[in-house]
This record gives structure tokens, C-alpha cells and sequence, in this order.
């Protein structure tokens, strides 16, 4: 399978998915292992528990939204999510997840061709993310090179590591 390529199970979402979701300020400051065990929990108690390696988000319209807090994307990738994909994404979040080496698709309706655990594969160099289950094909924004290269490194501090920037801390 190629890098661009993701294939996992869904975890359905809605629209306007907060960072106050994704990383709940009373233990945004906590090591990352708490963190991780209270993503999503107010509109999903069970996520983080059962959320498996390779997993993807599919999300409604204005994934991320709220504050630019970088512990939201960290959050997922330490939980094994595989990619985000969602109606729309704010634009901190998708810089912060690209970051940390968090696929994301920008892929308008996503949410309506996939149900909870449905299988699905996402081509990021095509924008397109297909239910095998359905044969639903949706078609988003392919990622830019640029962008896929840092995924595919882990993270920007991968890539300035390799590009000799500086030294991860």
C-alpha cells in the first residue's frame, strides 16, 4: 500500500468537532497520556477506549474549530488515528495535524457516505476517500506534495530533521 493511500473503519462525527473536544482544556496541560483518554468524550464517552490504530474520523463541516490548541491533533495520532476527514477543516487544525504528521481530507458531504464502522480508503494524492462497503466514492482536495512529504516524514520536526533544521527536542 502506498503512503497516500489509508484504508481503516469509521468513527462518525457531526459538524463543528471543537478542539475543546478533541483535547478538553482541564487536561490540556496533563503528559500526553492523559490527554489521550479524554478525546471526544463528551459527545462520545467509549472513543477513546475503543478508537483502534488505523481508525479514521469522518466528520460534518468545520472540523477543529476553536482555539489553536496543537494538542488536539496530537491527540488523534497518539490514539492511532489514521487520517481526519470532514466536510471542511479550520485552518489551524489542518496546519497543526499536518505538523504532527496527522493525515487530514478536505472532502465536502464525506459525512453523509459513511455510517459508524463502515470501511473506508482514502487516496490523499487523489482527494478521495471510497466506502468499500458502498462503492460511494467522494471527491475532496488531493493534498500538496509539500504537505504529503511531511506526512509521509512523521511531522515538520521530522523534516527539518532530515533536512538537517534542527534537532528534535
Amino acid at each position: 500500500m502506498s503512503e497516500n493511500m489509508i484504508r481503516g473503519r469509521v468513527w462518525r462525527f457531526g459538524d463543528d468537532i471543537s478542539t475543546d473536544l478533541l483535547s478538553p482544556g482541564q487536561f490540556a496541560l496533563d503528559p500526553l497520556e492523559v490527554r489521550m483518554r479524554h478525546v471526544l468524550e463528551s459527545i462520545n464517552p467509549s472513543f477513546a477506549q475503543d478508537v483502534k490504530p488505523g481508525d479514521v474520523v469522518v466528520a460534518g463541516a468545520n472540523f477543529g474549530c476553536g482555539s489553536s490548541r496543537e494538542t488536539a491533533a496530537e491527540n488523534l495520532k497518539a490514539l492511532g488515528v489514521a487520517c481526519v476527514a470532514a466536510g471542511s477543516l479550520s485552518r489551524i487544525f489542518m496546519r497543526n495535524a499536518i505538523a504532527v504528521g496527522l493525515p487530514i481530507l478536505i472532502c465536502p458531504g464525506i459525512g453523509d457516505a459513511f455510517a459508524e464502522g463502515d470501511p473506508i480508503e482514502i487516496d490523499l494524492a487523489a482527494g478521495t476517500a471510497t466506502n468499500t462497503a458502498t462503492g460511494t466514492t467522494c471527491t475532496g482536495e488531493a493534498l500538496p506534495e509539500e504537505m504529503r512529504r511531511i506526512l509521509a516524514a512523521g511531522g515538520i520536526l521530522e523534516v527539518l530533521r532530515l533536512d538537517g533544521g534542527t534537532r528534535p527536542g
